[in-house]
């Protein structure tokens, strides 16, 4: 197993491949933050950027600023006093549509994974899909019975492949942290 001061081989392919599989995972929530804040764009932003990646474009600064974008958005989202002007007629977006944007910002972000061999790395891989199914969770929809199994049984190989080469997930995190944890095991069992 390597330590947290190695580095890990870590290939452009890999990268496009865990970016798009993060992207459609993310992808199965986006409605939620949709219905809260039909008008705010910067979750669905970040997922095209991260498939504008995945399918072979460059990896820019624009994908990152996309990536810091909707990550903002789940954040004004969760302080809407904070937010000016407010961007839905709806008093408060819902918890859900919180974690739906925090699961685009890390489809959008993974196409930044470090080649170092940390277990924080892992929460890079797998965020969007536990993100994604935390907003199941919270929407009232199982995470098991949705985007977790769907995460589990559609992870390209490099996902399983990177993984492999990572201490597990860490400790911590909340219940976003347990379903990161639950996929890390699945994915490597």
């Amino acid at each position: 197993m390597p330590t947290e001061s190695d580095t890990i081989e870590l290939t452009e392919d890999e990268l496009r491949e865990i970016a798009g599989y993060a992207a459609d995972c993310a992808r199965r929530v986006l409605a939620i933050f949709e219905r809260d804040l039909p008008a705010d764009t910067r979750p669905r932003d970040a997922l095209d950027a991260a498939d504008a990646f995945a399918a072979g474009g460059r990896r820019t600064n624009a994908l990152r600023q996309r990536a810091w974008a909707a990550y903002k958005a789940a954040q004004e989202a969760a302080s809407p006093a904070a937010s000016a002007p407010p961007v839905s007629t709806a008093p408060f977006p819902s918890p859900a549509a919180i974690d739906a944007a925090r699961a685009a910002s890390h489809a959008a972000a993974a196409g930044y994974l470090h080649p170092k061999a940390s277990a924080h790395q892992v929460k890079h891989i797998l965020g969007a899909a536990a993100h994604a199914a935390r907003a199941e969770e919270l929407a009232g929809v199982g995470a098991d019975a949705g985007t977790l199994a769907w995460a589990r049984h559609h992870a390209p190989p490099a996902v399983a492949a990177v993984l492999g080469r990572l201490p597990a997930a860490p400790p911590g995190g909340g219940r976003v942290g347990e379903l990161i944890r639950d996929l890390d095991a699945g994915l490597r069992a």
